[in-house]
């Protein structure tokens, strides 16, 4: 199965310039915890709830700081015509619950997640990534910021 078969195509993007109050606002109603971070045309950083708990409210940034200021920026992605099973790997190693969906163009096509995965038939490969995921630390570790 493809990445495209199971992503998530309707993504909101948020601005590094917007504040933490504006995109707390558009995750609550997006209903979403992940926001891709575009400047210009390019995708620039990924900004979590989690981010903006740690890297904004527990530092003392109030809800006028800058997405920019807590976004994680070294941004890891799937392209959409990856197979599932590589990606979910990938997922598990870099532990990492969602990504970025772009095309062959770098253009942002979606967002993929496990809850994506699990719901569409890759229970199996999906548990896998989680048990990876769910190890302590790694590279985006709030700790490790």
């Amino acid at each position: 199965m493809k990445v495209s078969n199971c992503m998530t195509t309707d993504v909101q993007i948020a601005n590094p310039e917007q504040t933490l109050q504006d995109v707390a606002l558009m995750m609550g109603r997006l209903d979403a915890g992940v926001l891709p971070v575009s400047e210009n045309d390019r995708l620039v950083g990924m900004i979590t709830d989690r981010d903006i708990a740690i890297r904004g409210v527990a530092e003392g940034k109030g809800p006028e700081a800058k997405v920019r200021d807590v976004m994680s920026v070294k941004v890891r992605y799937c392209f959409d015509d990856e197979d599932v099973e590589d990606v979910l790997h990938n997922m598990g190693d870099l532990q990492i619950r969602r990504l970025p969906v772009l095309n062959r163009d770098k253009r942002l096509v979606g967002i993929i997640s496990l809850g994506d995965l699990a719901t569409k038939g890759e229970a199996t490969g999906t548990g896998k990534a989680l048990s990876g995921i769910s190890q302590r630390g790694g590279e985006h570790s709030q700790t490790a910021h």
